[in-house]
């Protein structure tokens, strides 16, 4: 049998509940193993939580509570994290099992019998709510470097010859470049080996909760040394078969237990028992708030809870709120560093890769196909250029799966659709439908396509929103892309069936709305007239003159024609996260079709004005053409909406 591929989270303190720091974990190890599946990879997910250490006793004391009933209810608000977010792990791992207390009595007998372990005294500091051992020169004001309270400790402990492997692990690291993710981090390792490592204490006075030392029931096993070998344990080690899961394939952690326990004394702990290293020890950054960490004594936690209530409450069904929870945790993955997770940043990416620019390509692709075909998907060709656009963005999708980027392997997912909106600008269907062009057929079809390989790519980040995407575009419940290497394979269209009314997958965030409690000074609505006949000479102004008009790029969310007018269009504009109302005399120009998605350059700071009853609260820039017809203005590469033109 094959080795499976294994993947990891840590496994996680049950002293407090679950925020989005655990649950995005637990995500990006969720769509890695979705991933693999996609490659045919028989994939084993393992999560789980570390309940032997002394200060989660010391919160069941506190909280009045039977130590091990104290455990299982906490372990359980882990357990509904991952139901929440549709985390499909297999094994859901509990130190306080029989099975770990064996693994870890055994591998610690292995290592004594080995001589990697003995017994001396331990004279030092200890920081018991980090569950680490303290040096003197680390201490900072009379606290641990982490600012935790450490409690001086004297007593006969066992020690493990961690001093024996810096040269060995820094070997493996050479010759394994991609042993320590990333590479920023695996500096970090390198150094800290580099200052010398010393042997680590890995027992404790046994205070009644804990694995007991073999043959010693007066002390347990140090928390760190006991909860690192959970990844091993739960192959089934030192039983037959355990090497049809082992090693694995990848460990990903929160940076903060990175250096100093996964990556220098897990790895030593394997060689020193002569068992197989992990393939990747990787771990991302933090999510902050305002600079600061996420943490209970900040008040500044949030939940995943709190996220699916969030986006409930603007308009997400159950299934959206779950996938919209998982693309905010994905989209701003701290990889290399840090990254802030407030609600303005998760609503920006929220409405710019899921509302506008997804729901905008759906939306008029289907809207086309119902208007020029006749609701059904036609026969026709897709274009070359559109599949060579698909496999690049595939091509770049596993790359940086490979280096675990997946924050990047979601936006490669992201790129097809903004290819395809750049697509439809281009091609302009509805010019085609007007001629009468044969090649209308084609552009449709490879419209479809690209959403078709988006629902491919983006499916280990958002599976229900994929599904509902199919839906639209009339695939049933088996056709969801099940296999990666058939991502982008023109000949999966479903010519000839009829695709659903479009419906919005996403509701656009309105963040003015959202942040109504803070007091903000809002712009003043304008108006705009049809864009007036050239003059033959206009007088010379100041510079000053012109700087008092504020243009910005927008994006035309909708349009429509206005009732009873043969000049009038009614257009929705997006600038910055501002929605404005514009009416503008180019309906001999453009059909309102042509113009959703498309980037424009408006006059914000205009006077209101009502035009056919409407008011309207912009004017956008055109030309005039050699017929008289306005060319609309826009800007040579896409810019964010809200920028300046100057």
């Amino acid at each position: 049998m094959p080795k499976q591929t294994y993947i990891t989270t840590p496994i996680y303190y049950v002293n407090g509940k679950p925020h989005a720091g655990h649950a995005l974990t637990m995500l990006v190890c969720d769509i890695e193993k979705r991933y693999h599946g996609m490659l045919g990879h028989d994939t084993v997910f393992l999560t789980g939580t570390d309940e032997n250490a002394l200060k989660v006793l010391e919160a069941a004391q506190e909280a009045g509570e039977d130590p091990q009933a104290f455990v299982d209810r906490i372990s359980q608000t882990f357990v509904e994290v991952a139901r929440q977010l549709g985390i499909e792990y297999d094994i859901f791992y509990r130190t306080t099992s029989p099975q770990h207390f064996t693994a870890v009595q055994r591998l610690f007998q292995v290592l004594r019998d080995n001589g990697y372990v003995y017994l001396d005294k331990y004279e030092g500091w200890y920081d018991v709510s980090a569950e680490t051992f303290v040096r003197e020169a680390e201490l900072v004001d009379g606290k641990s470097p982490d600012g935790n309270e450490v409690r001086w400790v004297s007593e006969e402990n066992y020690f493990f010859k961690l001093s024996a492997f810096g040269d060995r692990l820094l070997a493996h690291a050479d010759a394994n470049p991609e042993f320590w993710l990333p590479v920023g981090r695996a500096a970090e390792v390198r150094s800290f080996i580099q200052q010398g490592l010393r042997d680590l204490c890995i027992s404790r006075a046994n205070p009644g909760w804990g694995v007991p030392v073999p043959g010693d029931d007066s002390k347990v096993i140090y928390v760190w040394f006991d909860a690192l070998i959970n990844y091993l344990a739960a192959t089934g080690w030192p039983e037959p078969g355990w090497e049809d899961l082992w090693p694995a394939d990848v460990h990903w952690m929160a940076k903060e237990i990175f250096t100093r326990f996964h990556a220098t004394t897990w790895p030593a702990m394997l060689m020193a028992a002569g068992v197989p290293l992990p393939k990747t020890i990787i771990a991302h950054g933090w999510f902050t708030f305002n600079d600061a960490k996420m943490s209970k004594s900040k008040g500044n936690v949030v939940t995943v809870a709190d996220l699916l209530t969030w986006f409930g409450e603007i308009g997400c069904s159950p299934e959206m709120a779950r996938d919209a929870v998982r693309f905010a945790l994905a989209r701003v993955l701290p990889y290399d560093g840090d990254a802030n997770f407030g609600r303005e940043e998760i609503a920006r990416h929220f409405n710019a890769d899921l509302a506008n620019d997804l729901g905008n390509a759906l939306n008029r692709t289907i809207n086309m196909v119902q208007k020029f075909c006749g609701g059904v998907v036609p026969t026709g060709t897709v274009d070359p250029e559109v599949v060579s656009a698909a496999q690049e963005c595939q091509a770049k999708a596993e790359g940086f799966f490979a280096t675990h980027e997946l924050h990047k392997a979601l936006d490669s997912g992201l790129e097809i659709i903004r290819f395809l909106n750049r697509y439809i600008q281009e091609k302009a269907p509805w010019t085609l439908a007007k001629n009468e062009d044969a090649s209308l057929n084609d552009v449709i079809v490879s419209m479809l396509y690209c959403l078709r390989v988006a629902e491919g790519l983006l499916r280990p980040f958002v599976p229900s929103a994929c599904d509902a995407l199919l839906a639209q575009l009339g695939y049933g419940n088996t056709d969801a892309t099940t296999e990666w290497a058939i991502a982008t394979d023109p000949a999966r269209l479903n010519h000839g069936k009829p695709v659903q009314d479009p419906s919005p997958l996403f509701p656009r965030i309105d963040l003015k709305a959202m942040n109504s409690e803070t007091p903000t000074s809002e712009p003043t609505p304008v108006a705009a007239p049809a864009p007036a006949p050239a003059e033959a000479a206009r007088p010379t102004i100041e510079f000053p003159d012109f700087a008092r008009i504020d243009l910005r790029v927008g994006r035309v969310l909708e349009a429509e024609a206005v009732e009873n007018s043969e000049k009038l269009l009614k257009l929705q504009v997006l600038v910055g996260e501002e929605r404005r109302q514009v009416i503008a005399g180019i309906k001999q120009s453009y059909e309102p079709d042509e113009l959703i998605g498309r980037q424009v350059i408006l006059v914000m700071n205009l006077k209101p004005r009502k035009m056919a009853g409407l008011e309207s609260q912009g004017m956008i820039l055109a030309a005039d053409g050699p017929d008289g017809k306005a060319i609309l203005l826009t800007p040579e590469a896409e810019a964010p909406e809200g920028t300046s033109v100057h």
